[in-house]
């Protein structure tokens, strides 16, 4: 049996533009996956189908197989899901998972992983930078990758508050309000990294904020704890606070843990998808 890593990421900032003429928004965000994973565990299968276990009601694992054998020759997998990262958060567990299929059902049917993009992409607009993960400028609806110099000094702590939100329904309030741009962060609130480049901020945010009410008063309580700025990754609601060091945040998760559904410190992670026996530099 094999076990593949999926990782979370977070959208350190998200400017989004009015819709194309297919209904799609192009974008400009600073991407970064993170060290928070669901666990895909695969093996060979009988003859005839795959099978699939997971306590997570999506096809998006059975999808991007089907996709894959489109056009490529691929065995009868028998496939787990464990999910860890939170759904309908903004953290693209869902998309990390189909990733991790595609990487899985490449191995398992001896395919290039460098011809995976253009599947990942008929899958979901954010497939494709979970086969490669790490710092990434992303563009076009999501498919335009540009791998940066990796991100290390700093660490993240994400937490989800008690309710979610539904992608498509942000992205249609935004339209609604006619397109609100998001109040950057100032520079003395970022990490030196993050300084004088992109103006950190997410453009989805007042519409996930009127949409949800909740959330505003969710991210003013976790500023209080933190004494730092919140930030909303993707079309929410998961918000997260920069630290200097990991254990910094991981106390910042646990100072917050009774106000929220979950909470994670953890560090920025250098790679996408990758199977757990893989090594990972740090």
């Amino acid at each position: 049996m094999s076990t593949y890593l999926a990782p979370a990421k977070l959208n350190l900032s998200l400017h989004i533009h009015p819709p194309r003429g297919d209904g799609y928004h192009a974008l400009e965000s600073l991407v970064q996956t993170v060290e928070w994973c669901d666990r895909l565990e695969v093996s060979a299968g009988e003859e005839g189908a795959d099978t699939y276990e997971s306590d997570f009601e999506d096809d998006i694992v059975q999808r991007a197989l089907a996709e894959l054998r489109r056009s490529h020759d691929v065995p009868p997998l028998a496939l787990s899901l464990v999910k860890e990262i939170p759904v309908a958060a903004g953290l693209g567990g869902g998309s990390s998972d189909a990733a991790a299929a595609l990487v899985a059902g490449a191995e398992f049917g001896r395919i290039a992983r460098d011809r995976l993009a253009a599947v990942a992409s008929d899958v979901g607009a954010d497939v494709p930078l979970f086969l490669t993960g790490g710092t990434l400028m992303m563009s076009g609806i999501g498919e335009e990758l540009e791998p940066l110099e990796p991100l290390d000094d700093f660490a993240v702590a994400i937490v989800t508050p008690h309710f979610g939100l539904e992608t498509t329904a942000v992205y249609r309030r935004w339209d609604q309000m006619e397109g609100p741009t998001g109040s950057p962060l100032a520079d003395a609130r970022l990490p030196p990294s993050l300084r004088g480049g992109m103006p950190m901020r997410n453009d989805l945010f007042p519409a996930a904020v009127v949409l949800e009410p909740r959330l505003g008063d969710f991210m003013a309580d976790i500023a209080t704890v933190w004494g730092t700025a919140v930030s909303m990754t993707g079309s929410g609601s998961a918000c997260f606070g920069y630290f200097a060091t990991h254990d910094e945040a991981v106390d910042a998760a646990e100072a917050v843990a009774d106000l929220v559904g979950e909470a994670r410190g953890v560090r920025l992670r250098p790679v996408g998808v990758t199977r757990l026996d893989d090594r990972v530099d740090d």
